[in-house]
């Protein structure tokens, strides 16, 4: 369901209403899950979508595991810095927010380095590097998203998630952009919500922070603009975030 991602979108305070008036169930998180690997199809994604769910498991004792299939490096075609050096800055980014986070990184961020805005190739190797023991709560894209590269990672999430017994929570982060409140291709039902206290959304803010290539000007050329301007944080921002569970399918 590849969707045009451009505008402004959908303002946050048209969402901000919607979700209050579904009273969306509570994620449970107690008991925790031992392990939680979460797959970001960019360095970001995994920080705007869940960052808080992944500080709360970390806090309740589940071991967290990144996934980072690629590198981001083609956010600024035509900008002022070359895609290497993006791809470099951008993998630092996501330790940076991660240990923001409290996230205790073990092993690490596992980044396959597959091409950035190559979708066609991604579906397969991220099913093949993943492998997951039964009851692992696999935290991806939502395969509904609608950025190419979200779509691919997220049905990649889904076959191994059926393959290994492993629970699948799917995040949006494109969706609030070009979806509209009650929008019939967004499966609400499956909807629940991670409460975020006040201090968590604090350093959430302060972790989207730390990727500073995707939230500030590269340089002054118009190709150099924020991937993240203050519109599109506004969305990442909310007192809960909101994961779409596959076992409602």
């Amino acid at each position: 369901m590849v969707t045009e991602i451009e505008g402004i979108g959908t303002p946050e305070q048209r969402w901000r209403p919607f979700l209050g008036s579904l009273e969306l169930p509570l994620l449970a998180l107690n008991p925790a899950p031992e392990r939680a690997v979460v797959v970001a199809p960019h360095p970001d994604d995994e920080v705007l979508g869940v960052g808080g769910l992944l500080a709360l498991l970390d806090a309740a004792g589940t071991l967290v595991e990144v996934l980072s299939v690629t590198d981001g490096e083609a956010s600024h075609p035509g900008g002022s810095v070359r895609p290497a050096e993006l791809a470099t800055r951008r993998a630092a980014e996501t330790v940076t927010a991660l240990t923001i986070l409290g996230v205790g990184l073990r092993p690490g961020v596992r980044r396959l380095q597959l091409p950035d805005g190559g979708a066609d190739g991604l579906e397969q190797p991220v099913v093949d590097a993943l492998r997951l023991a039964p009851g692992t709560w696999l935290l991806g894209p939502w395969a509904g998203d609608g950025h190419p590269d979200h779509e691919a990672v997220g049905r990649a999430c889904a076959r191994a998630a059926d393959r290994d017994g492993a629970r699948l929570l799917a995040f949006p982060v494109w969706m609030w952009h070009w979806a509209a409140p009650g929008d019939p291709r967004v499966p609400w039902a499956r909807a629940l919500r991670v409460d975020l206290p006040p201090d968590l959304r604090t350093t959430k803010a302060r972790a989207i922070a730390a990727f500073t290539s995707q939230v500030q000007p590269l340089g002054p050329d118009p190709a150099d603009a924020p991937v993240l301007p203050a519109h599109v944080l506004e969305r990442f921002s909310r007192p809960a975030e909101v994961v779409l569970d596959d076992a409602a399918r």
